[in-house]
């Protein structure tokens, strides 16, 4: 499968989101069974692979990762590289780039994150109208959900009953509260699972989230 993190909202965790899932599905933490994974880096900042090489300090196995944010590169690479691995985990940048375009035109499904935050609701309205467009061309699977939630409830309910209105894109019965361990964690290139100290509910979210995913692509097979 190839899945691609995005949002033209920038600031919203697709980096964290697109290492820790890389992660999960490689060391097979949520399925049970290690996959192989290929983590693209569609981002011209690089934090994704940046985080990677702070993984292989640790001395903990590493993942296959490259960078490329030029769109018409990174469609013909992921393209070409596919039969390479069993799922392929885009972190395409925080703006309507030539990545993110091209990333969208490769993938099985698009993850998007949101905060619950009304600028990052609005932002919703720009991917819907982006896949629009992809999907005369390509079919894919948009799913949303609420990241870096407040885990007192807050915003939540008013958030996601927003999202639900989006056409175009599904909401996902997942979500990642707001915790420390998912950025201290990723910052190291690491998994949740593998942090320490080691944050149970974290773990949860996180395979929550993974779940609900491939769940929601059985669905709809």
């Amino acid at each position: 499968m190839i899945i691609t993190v995005g949002n033209t909202k920038g600031g919203v965790g697709k980096s964290t989101v697109a290492l820790q899932t890389a992660v999960d599905l490689a060391l097979g933490i949520t399925t049970g069974e290690p996959s192989r994974v290929w983590l693209v880096d569609g981002d011209r900042q690089r934090t994704s692979l940046t985080a990677l090489t702070q993984r292989g300090e640790t001395g903990r196995p590493m993942l296959a990762a490259a960078a490329y944010e030029d769109g018409a590169t990174l469609r013909t690479q992921v393209l070409q590289q596919a039969g390479n691995f069993d799922h392929i985990i885009i972190d395409a940048g925080g703006r309507d780039s030539s990545a993110l375009r091209a990333a969208l035109m490769v993938s099985d499904v698009v993850l998007i994150p949101f905060l619950p935050r009304s600028f990052d609701l609005w932002a919703l309205d720009d991917m819907a109208g982006l896949l629009e467009q992809t999907r005369a061309l390509r079919d894919i699977r948009a799913l949303a959900f609420l990241n870096s939630a407040d885990p007192q409830g807050g915003d939540n309910a008013d958030a996601t009953a927003a999202v639900a209105e989006v056409q175009g894109i599904d909401l996902l019965p997942a979500r990642l509260n707001r915790r420390k361990a998912f950025a201290h964690a990723s910052g190291a290139g690491l998994h949740v699972d593998e942090y320490k100290p080691r944050d149970g509910r974290a773990c949860k979210e996180m395979s929550d989230l993974v779940r609900a995913t491939f769940a929601a692509m059985e669905l709809s097979a």
